[in-house]
Order: C-alpha cells, then structure tokens, then sequence
C-alpha cells in the first residue's frame, strides 16, 4: 500500500498540530479531547474494530448543540489544511518523488511529437496560432470565504519557506511562529458565507484570481513556451501571439439569473478596465525604474524629442494616461460623467508604445533588457488587454425570438413566434442585409423585452478585446443565432462578435450536427462569421437529463459530426467544453480529457469553462497556475499534431448497445419511478443547499417541480454530500452486467487498450466509485428515510452501486478499486477519519433541522453546524458540484 510522501505526510502533521494548538486554547482542553476521540474512533471505524462504527456514532450523538459547532468547525479546517499540503507538495521546488503530480514538460511533448514525425516548421506553425481560453464561470461550487482563501494562500508561501535544508533553527521558529498565527486567525474566522454574493462580487472574484495568480503566472508559462519552442523550431513565440485567454461568465452569465441586469454587466465591464488600468500601472512604474537607459532608435528619438531618458518620458506618458483611465472607470462604475479625453480605451493604445521601447531597444542591440520584465508586461497586454478578461454573454435563445417577435408586432408585420423557420429565416436575413434601422423610436417594450434590448446596446460599446463569445442556451435553428446578431446591430454594433449556440441535453447533442449545417448553408452568415464558429457542448445538463455514460457518447458523437460538418462547409470549429469540476458534470484530468477527444476536433483551438473550487485548486497559485496551463497546453498541441486513432466501427456498435441499456436503466430509476424524487429529496441535503449562500445564481430553475427543475450542481452536491455519488455512476450498473452475462468484457478491454475515449470513460468511473461509501450512505437512510417504500428504493441502489463496483473489477481485473491510483487512493484513507465524523454529523443534523423547521424554529447552532458539514463534505471529496 503506497504511502504519502514523507515531506506531505510531515507538512500535514505539522498543520494539524497546529491546529490542535488553537483548538486546546479556545474552545479548550476538553473539546481537543473530544475531537481527539472522534478522530480515533473514526479511524478504528474504516479499519472495522468490532463496535467502533457505533461508538463514533454514540460520541456524535451524545454532542450538545453547543458542542456541534466547534466539533465539525474542526473537521472541516482540518480537510482544508490537508488540502493545502496536498496542493503545496503538487508544485514544490524539490519535487524528486512526486511523479504523480508532475506535468509533462513542454520540450519532452515537443521531443516526442518531432520524434512521431511533425516538422519543426508545423510544430511552430500551430503553437504559434494556438488559440486556448479559459473561460472563469461563477457556477457556485466555491464553498471556501474569500477571506480564509488569502490566509491559505499565505500558508503556501509558508510551506514553501519552510522547504529547504539550510534554514537556520531561528528562522524555522519564525515561519512555524506565522504560520502558527494564519492557522489560529483561520480558527477565529468564520467559514462560511451568511450574505449570498452578487454577481459583481463573482467578477471581481474573478479578477482577483488574475490579480493575485495569473498576473504572475501568464508570462512565466510564456517564457517557457517561447523557450521550449525555440530550442524544438529554430523560432520563438512570436512578439503578439496569445495562446492562452483568460474570459468569464461572471457578470455576463443571465440565463436563469434574473440578478444579473445590463447594469451589471455594465459595471462589471468597468471593473475590469479599473482593475487593468491598476495592474499595468504597477508594472509601468517597476518599468521606468528599469529601463533608464540614453540610446534610443530613430523611431523612439523621433516621438521624445532631445532627453537623456526616452524610455521614461514614454512610459511616463503611458502610466499619466494609466491613471486617467483608471480614473474614469472608478468614477463610471459611481454613474459620475467624466471626461473621456486622453484615457486608454483601444488596445493598440496600450501596446504600441511599450512596443515602441522594445524596437528600440533591440535595435540598439539591447536584446537582452527587451527580453526583460517589458517583454511580460506586453506579454501581458495582448494576453489581458484593456477590459482584463474577454466577458461572455449568455442568454436563452426564447429571450431573443420574444425580443424580435415585439419588434414585429408593433410593427404590425405579424406573429414572428408562429412563423415556420423559413420565414424567420428570410425576415432576419432581409433586415441583416438591408440598412434602415429596425427598432421603432417611441416604442415601450415589455420589462423582459427591454433588458434584452439594454444589454445588447451595453454589449455593442465594448472594444472586440473586452468580448468573448455570446452563448445562446436552448438554441436549435438558424434563427436563433441570426436573431441575436440582428438585434446586437440594432443596438449599434459595428464588428462581428461570436454567436455561439449551446447543445446541452440528449436531444440537442443528437440534432446539433443537423442545427449547424442547417446555419453554414446561409451564405451571409458563413461570410459574417469569417468561416470560423464556435460551438458549446453542455456537459452537466446532459448527464442528468441521460445519465454519465449515454451523456458521455453522445457528446463524443455529437463533436465528432459537428467537426466534419464544419469541415465539409470550409468553416474552422471552436468546441467549447461546458465542462464542471466532478465526473458527473463532465470533468477529471484536463489533460486525459483532452487527449481522449475524437480526432480533428481539436484543431489548434480549445475553450472550457473552469469552474467554482476548480479554478482555485487549478489557478489559485502562481506555480499552481503555471502547472495547469502547461498541462492544458501541451494536451491541445498533442491532441492537434497527434490525435487519437478513430474507433473501430465495432466498438461503436458496442457503445451503442452499452449507452441504450444504460440510458433505460437510468431514466428508469430518475424519470419514471414514482418514489425517486422524495427519497433523493428525504435522504440528501438537496433541501437544506439553499441555505449555504454560495453564488448569486438560485438553485432551481423553478420554485416547484421534480429532477429536471433543479440545476445540475446541486444534483450533483447532494448526491456527493452523502456519498452515494449517484449521478456518475447510474445507468453503467446495468451496462457492465449485462456485457458480463453476454461475456462481452474482453471486448470492452480491447476498446480500453485501443480507445483512449473509452479507457478515460472506465478510469473516471472508476474514480467516483472510490468516493463512494456505502455505510455512510446506508446510515443517512436509516437516519433521514421513515418511509418502507422509500427505504426498499434505497435499498436497490445501494445493491446496485455494489454491483457496480464488482463489474468494474472484473473488466479491469483488478481486486480494488485504484490499485493503479496508489497516490490518490491514499489521499482518500488520511481524509476519512475526517470526513466520517462529519458524514454522520450531517445526517443527524438534517433529522434535528427538519424536526426544528416543523416546529417552525430552527436553533442557530444547528443551522451554522450544518452548512460546515456541507463545505468540511466539498473540501474532504476535493469538490462540490
């Protein structure tokens, strides 16, 4: 059995001890003790010491409520410490072990492509062009306070002090000393949220992770890429290449949001053009203190006349300009009018002159100061730009269709909402390709019509820099994405933005490839689009509308023909992956996931959401952050010289056969049985989510109503909370028994040795069967479920996910689950001594909750205890929804 490295082993020790001290002086002694005995009774528990499972649940059921608090409080910073170590030991300096953890380097992927046969020019060639965007969505799994989430940050830092060999006995005093305070200020600071945060505090969120990590981190990972390219082509990254994006959601993302309004989005574009101007200033000013050379080029001489110090009379004139802007945004955002001369808006403002200096310099054979602290900071400036992060707009398509159908009324051309597709067609494109305005002056829209209509003239002011693409939910014809391009025009428009339609159930997947040929035929539209497109594939709603498995094909179908369907019309495709942080909502190794994509669909260009916690755990530090971006990078290059083969028409018709029984059975169990949405109501805490202030989005689609009502993460929290990880594995039960009984398991392994597809499909679920536990699931029943109906169903999933768990060891033959995964087997055993206690306080802190809500009063502590539970659950499982 593997063991943690030792180094983790001590840093977690070491935190907790640490922790231990704050607890013995407040709340005391006897609570350590406490603690102490629930941990050992917890760990004598999973090793199954007769009676060790009932005495930690006597202990926990014998706690006061005063005692409920400092109790899962304590668990819970415990699982976020060991988080840290864990995510520390990912990206330290002395890594010699941790091949588990390390990312495949640049040069080795570009060694080994060259070695398979691409050139050196077709290896520059493409990463030269690549085009990968991070797209930072306010989707609310971010369970962990801003506020804890910079003391942990700090913690790191201390870690990372504290990693060294030569460290004098004071200086290691020192460091423990602060990191004994940032513990103890952690202990005394409350986790959990009780003012649900706006969707402007989403985005500067949001931009706080550019702030504090990938201002950092971005020109680093470029170096190495200019480096590792260089040294593989002969040539570097060119001057203005971009091939990592930064975009977000947060403040753009209206569909199912009523709270985020054209104001918003308004303020939060100028947010980002506040916090842009404040970042460059910082480093203009680390610049002019840098670059007080005399000589000059002809160019630069020609625009600062006789001075001794030219490259600080231009970049003095840029941070005066800076600050204007700056300026400007801050008293935007306070709705004060304010003079607009002389502020930065274009990005060419911002870059010509730094680029100025950097000619300059080269040509004055300076090369080596160019390539200096000024070749990042323009890096950064064609990464960042101006607006800081490219904002996307996402709204239902039905929004757009009522827009225009008032439009239309008053006008009095007809009922554009009972009119064929065709005639959508001709009348979107007729006003497209004419020029009298189409909105009638003095006309009063409806409330929902005037905030389309809002945002889009909010959206039509932007520079293309600030844009990223405008996501259409629910699109399925032509019209939907004309109509929205047509009434961005009317708002005063004047370059094309990406439209992008998302396919998100089973239904949309299978009629994408049709929607989207159906959209490259109009040749206006192939012309305004300029051949490119960008389509998004919804991971979460799929999965719950068809279960992990059918999800799983019918994405990789639906890609598949989307790209040759763009091939066939000459358009270049964008897919963009709408993928969440858990297996059941899409995620798991980027890299793995990327690499398993059907051939030619990603052709040097990639975009993917990156959501709540995951954005932490992938961004939040600077090396952190420089790893994940090697990572995807090298997975997109790989995937675009190297793609995997295409699978065996054989193998298709098995997926085929497997993804039909699993698609029945688990639509069986969530559409039709009669008793599954109360029992999942009765035996999770998907009723007490509401509680934890997590984002600005609600939970529900709608106040009422069964599975298809409620929003993919929630499905997916609940589920995790209480470990019968359900939505993940549903439907596969049944597909790998009957390919057992068939005796069709030999033919699954050669697709796993032949189909990356298939192989990363067997190793997720594989993954999420280990995060399943079926005691603890058992004793959420048996304390929340009265009902003999309820308990039966309960009862036949829990068979099932045992079932399950015995097929996937016999097609993997193997005798537990990931005996390939030591490391990450291991990191699951230390956190459930930490977990356990907390899994059992839960259910027993529902019972007391929904007893105190019938009473209709609900202790304090109660509720406070339970919402720990809930973030101690998401940190312990490394993820939420």
């Amino acid at each position: 059995m593997t063991e943690l490295h030792p180094d983790l082993r001590e840093n977690v020790r070491l935190l907790g001890e640490l922790l231990g001290q704050s607890i013995r002086h407040y709340p005391g002694q006897d609570c350590y003790d406490l603690i102490e005995e629930l941990r050992a009774a917890a760990k004598a528990d999973r090793r199954q010491e007769s009676g060790s499972g009932q005495r930690l649940i006597t202990l926990l059921g014998q706690l006061s409520d005063d005692e409920l608090l400092p109790v899962t409080r304590a668990f819970n910073q415990f699982l976020n410490l060991a988080n840290l170590a864990e995510q520390y030991h990912g990206i330290r300096r002395k890594q010699g072990f941790a091949s588990d953890l390390q990312v495949e380097s640049l040069a080795d992927v570009f060694e080994r492509l060259k070695a398979g046969g691409v050139s050196a020019e077709e290896l520059h060639s493409k990463v030269a062009d690549l085009q990968i965007e991070f797209v930072l969505t306010a989707h609310p799994t971010e369970v962990a306070r801003r506020t804890l989430i910079l003391k942990y940050d700090e913690v790191s830092d201390c870690l990372e002090k504290l990693d060294h060999d030569d460290l004098l006995p004071g200086e290691r005093e020192e460091i423990v000393g602060r990191l004994s305070q940032l513990i103890t200020e952690a202990w005394h600071t409350d986790e959990i949220r009780h003012e649900r945060p706006t969707a402007v505090d989403e985005a500067k969120w949001g931009f706080a992770v550019i702030e504090n990590s990938l201002w950092e981190a971005l020109p680093k990972f470029l170096r190495t890429l200019d480096k590792s390219l260089t040294e593989a082509s002969g040539k570097g990254l060119p001057l203005q290449a971009t091939p990592v994006r930064i975009a977000s959601w947060m403040g753009g993302d209206r569909d199912g949001n009523p709270n985020v309004t054209h104001d918003v989005t308004r303020e939060v574009f100028l947010l980002g053009r506040w916090m842009a101007a404040d970042l460059y200033l910082r480093d203009i000013k680390a610049l002019r203190a840098e670059l007080s050379m005399w000589q000059g080029s002809d160019e630069l001489m020609a625009r600062t006349g006789d001075s001794r110090e030219p490259y600080r009379v231009v970049l003095g004139q840029l941070r005066d300009r800076l600050i204007k802007t700056r300026d400007w945004a801050a008293a935007s955002v306070r709705g004060e009018a304010v003079d607009t001369g002389d502020i930065l808006f274009e990005n060419h403002d911002l870059t010509d002159p730094l680029e100025l200096c950097y000619r300059s310099l080269v040509d004055c054979g300076m090369e080596h100061i160019a390539d200096g602290p000024l070749l990042d900071t323009i890096r950064r400036a064609h990464t960042f730009g101006l607006p800081l992060i490219k904002l996307d707009i996402r709204q239902e398509a039905a929004r757009h269709a009522e827009a225009v159908a008032e439009i239309v009324g008053f006008l009095g051309m007809g009922d554009y909402l009972s009119w064929t597709e065709k005639e959508r067609q001709a009348f979107l494109l007729r006003e497209l390709q004419g020029r009298r305005p189409l909105v009638p002056r003095g006309w009063a829209p409806s409330e929902s019509v005037r905030e389309v209509l809002a945002t889009c003239e909010v959206v039509a002011q932007q520079t293309p820099e600030a844009l990223g693409s405008y996501v259409i939910s629910m699109a399925s014809q032509p019209s939907d994405v004309l109509s929205v391009i047509l009434l961005l025009r009317e708002a005063g428009m004047t370059f094309p933005m990406r439209v992008v339609p998302l396919f998100e159930t089973l239904n949309d997947l299978q009629g994408a490839p049709d929607a989207m040929a159906a959209l490259y035929e109009v040749d206006w539209y192939r012309e305004y689009c300029q051949r490119r497109q960008e389509v998004m594939i919804g991971y979460s709603d799929s999965s719950k509308d068809a279960g992990q498995m059918m999800a799983a094909w019918a994405q990789y179908q639906a890609q598949e023909k989307l790209t040759e369907v763009a091939s066939r019309y000459g358009v270049h495709l964008t897919l963009f992956h709408g993928r969440g942080g858990t297996v059941g909502r899409g995620g798991g190794p980027a890299n793995r996931a990327i690499l398993s994509q059907p051939p030619g669909s990603v052709n040097g260009s990639f975009r993917i959401t990156e959501q709540g916690e995951m954005i932490r755990f992938k961004f939040g530090l600077p090396k952190l952050a420089v790893q994940s971006l090697t990572l995807y990078t090298t997975a997109v290059i790989e995937a675009t010289l190297a793609p995997p083969p295409a699978p065996k028409a054989s193998w298709r018709k098995v997926m085929d056969w497997l993804t039909d029984i699993s698609l029945h059975s688990y639509r069986e169990v969530v559409r039709e049985n009669p008793n599954f949405v109360t029992y999942f109501r009765q035996v999770t805490p998907e009723t007490a989510l509401g509680k934890l202030a997590l984002g600005s989005r609600p939970a529900r689609r709608k106040a009422t109503g069964g599975v298809e009502s409620l929003r993919a993460i929630p499905w997916i929290f609940a589920w995790t909370q209480m470990r019968l990880m359900l939505p993940s594995w549903l439907g596969s039960d049944v597909a790998l028994e009957q390919a057992a009984r068939h005796g069709r398991l030999p033919e699954l392994r050669e697709m796993m040795q032949g189909w990356p597809f298939f192989q990363t499909y067997v190793d997720m679920l594989e993954m999420v069967l280990a995060k399943a536990d079926l005691r603890i699931a058992s004793y959420y029943e048996q304390t929340l479920v009265q009902d003999e109906a309820l308990k039966a169903l309960g009862a036949d999933l829990r068979g099932r996910l045992k079932g399950c768990v015995s097929r996937l060891l016999e097609l993997k033959e193997q005798q537990e689950l990931l005996e390939h995964e030591p490391v990450f087997a291991h990191s699951m055993r230390v956190r459930n001594p930490y977990t356990d206690p907390l899994h059992y306080l839960q259910a027993e802190l529902l019972r007391r909750d929904r007893e105190s809500e019938d009473k209709g009063e609900v202790p304090e502590m109660v509720e406070l205890a339970l919402k720990v539970t809930m973030a101690g659950i998401s940190a312990g499982m490394r993820n939420t929804g």
